[in-house]
């Protein structure tokens, strides 16, 4: 819960009521719990002018668990079933001992429950960029902070669709984005001259996980369309379509031009791909949830790659 803006530490655990499955959902008892990165800017206070938010904040929006209530409607579950999933955006409070998910999709026998916990809001993200991208299997894509939670994803993701990807992140993570199938460079001066040695065939698509680069972005790809950034709320500036699944803040305002459509079609697919070995959930570290406020500073430090994920 965030009662505040500030340091990590204002990040708590506290006593709610627990949240009950209505029609068309299910309720799970929750085994881990992604950290969001941009729950983490809110909380410092960063986006106050850019997002609206009301406080306090119940926070998370993925999760994994043992399902222990069925909505009305719902078939094909059963009390006791293994999930990983999302809750919706308007209610959140995934890092918590239960959580009602919107979306949901078997848990892969593959994946650790830390694993799962952090897969679901990545997958879909990484699905609704590629979808309005339009990436396809012979294109060459360049994913901005490939490293981090979601980039580590969505590179995956693009490798899937037959698509080449060249990432960005620090020199230290290159081995890591090569386990993947990605081409590696660094980020920062000289980016589009880097990219073009990399690529002389040219980038077809670039997704922004990381911010702060639009400009260079806009350069590599040749047209600010095909750019689309989840990181950079100057976008619009700069002609770029910012992403993201918020639909509202507390007084109905947009944020930062508006949602869109979920793709939760993108978690049968991560059910797939990771049963057959081709993708693998990044954990960067494991935190008790109640130590939620180390979890946020450990994010803050920009020094882990893959996901923070909260465990029950």
């Amino acid at each position: 819960m965030i009662s505040e803006f500030g340091a990590p530490a204002v990040a708590r655990v506290v006593e709610v009521e627990a949240p009950h499955a209505a029609a068309g959902e299910v309720r799970i008892a929750v085994r881990a719990s992604g950290l969001s990165t941009g729950e983490v800017r809110i909380r410092s206070g960063k986006l106050a002018d850019k997002v609206p938010v009301a406080l306090p904040r119940r926070t998370g929006f993925d999760a994994a668990g043992v399902v222990d209530e069925i909505g009305e409607g719902v078939t094909g579950l059963s009390i006791g079933d293994e999930v990983f999933g999302m809750a919706s955006t308007q209610a959140r409070g995934a890092n918590a001992d239960y959580v009602v998910l919107s979306a949901w999709a078997r848990k892969p026998s593959r994946w650790s429950w830390a694993e799962a916990g952090g897969a679901a809001a990545s997958a879909e993200t990484a699905t609704r960029v590629l979808d309005r991208l339009g990436v396809r299997a012979g294109q060459t894509v360049l994913v901005h902070g490939a490293a981090a939670a979601t980039g580590s994803v969505v590179v995956q993701f693009a490798v899937a669709r037959g698509a080449v990807v060249v990432g960005t992140a620090s020199e230290r993570n290159h081995d890591f984005l090569r386990s993947f199938g990605v081409v590696p460079t660094t980020y920062g001066p000289g980016l589009p001259a880097r990219v073009r040695d990399l690529a002389p065939q040219g980038i077809d698509a670039v997704v922004d996980c990381a911010g702060g680069a639009l400009p260079d972005l806009i350069a590599v790809a040749g047209d600010a369309a095909r750019v689309v950034t989840i990181a950079d709320f100057d976008a619009a500036a700069h002609g770029v379509h910012m992403s993201h699944g918020a639909p509202a803040g507390p007084s109905g305002r947009p944020v930062a031009g508006g949602a869109d459509p979920l793709a939760v079609h993108g978690l049968a697919d991560a059910v797939r791909l990771a049963e057959s070995g081709r993708l693998r959930i990044p954990v960067a570290a494991t935190f008790p949830l109640n130590e939620v406020a180390a979890a946020h500073e450990l994010s803050e430090s920009r020094h882990a790659p893959g996901r923070i994920v909260l465990v029950n």
